[in-house]
């Protein structure tokens, strides 16, 4: 009986271990990773001449996709507050609603969930290419430092262009709410910025912009890392590019957790 028992949850208690360890041994890899990035940072001649090219990739190019989903997000904001405000709280609310969840919330984790997608699939099907066609292995043979070429200036420009994107879509959003709000609502522009400023705090962007900030930094360092170490051929690439966009977006959301309770 005690075997037939074994035998029963055996395999789920190994296939648990085995999950526990490999992530305990992905967590130390992605650790390794991120200290000798951090040592090649010094090398500022090699990445400095990349930056500006991997800022327009990673943020100007991001900016369409990001105002598309930050007009529709206000819109469905203040239709959404008008419905749930109906006779109970006045009109104007819908102003406080669409500017706190915008800056707050739903800016900066919707743009950052979009663009873990697009950024973070982009660095890890690039560089998970690079590293198959050993195109990386050309660079250390040429005594470039590849990660200070192909690492750091991405992670750089994800850290400064996250926030001017999700800024960028944070003022869309509120524009889009009061566009909506004036025009399908039966509320004025005065009642509208009434609203806007009632509960506003300069805090609040602050917050929007170290969120940002902070998401940048997990989707451009998690899709390095995953493209950084991908082994084998075409279906190797393909899902190292899953894994990135899939633990990228996770984290988003944990360091969306964090930040609230760190910082509210």
């Amino acid at each position: 009986m005690f075997r037939a028992m074994n035998g029963v949850w055996g395999a789920p208690i190994a296939w648990v271990g085995r999950s526990a360890l490999g992530t305990a041994g992905g967590f130390g890899q992605f650790g390794r990773f991120m200290a000798r990035v951090g040592r090649s940072v010094a090398d500022t001649r090699t990445w400095s001449a990349v930056v500006v090219v991997q800022m327009a990739r990673i943020g100007v190019s991001s900016l369409p996709i990001a105002l598309f989903i930050a007009a529709f997000t206000g819109i469905v904001l203040a239709l959404q507050a008008s419905y749930t405000f109906t006779g109970a709280v006045p009109l104007y609310f819908v102003g406080v609603l669409v500017g706190k969840t915008m800056l707050l919330e739903l800016g900066p984790v919707l743009i950052g969930l979009a663009l873990a997608g697009r950024v973070g699939a982009n660095i890890a099907a690039e560089l998970g290419t690079m590293r198959v066609t050993e195109q990386i292995d050309a660079l250390e043979t040429l005594a470039y430092d590849p990660l200070a070429y192909l690492v750091v200036p991405r992670i750089i420009a994800g850290v400064v262009m996250f926030p001017l994107v999700v800024a960028f879509a944070d003022a869309t959003g509120v524009v889009a709410g009061w566009i909506t709000a004036i025009n399908l609502l039966d509320l004025s522009t005065p009642e509208f910025v009434r609203g806007l400023r009632l509960f506003f705090l300069p805090f609040d962007v602050t917050y929007s912009m170290i969120k940002a900030g902070s998401f940048g930094l997990a989707v451009t360092a998690i899709g390095s890392f995953y493209g950084f170490t991908t082994r084998g051929g075409a279906e190797a690439v393909g899902r190292s590019t899953t894994q990135a966009v899939v633990v990228s977006s996770m984290l988003i959301l944990v360091l969306d957790a964090f930040w609230a309770v760190t910082l509210l």
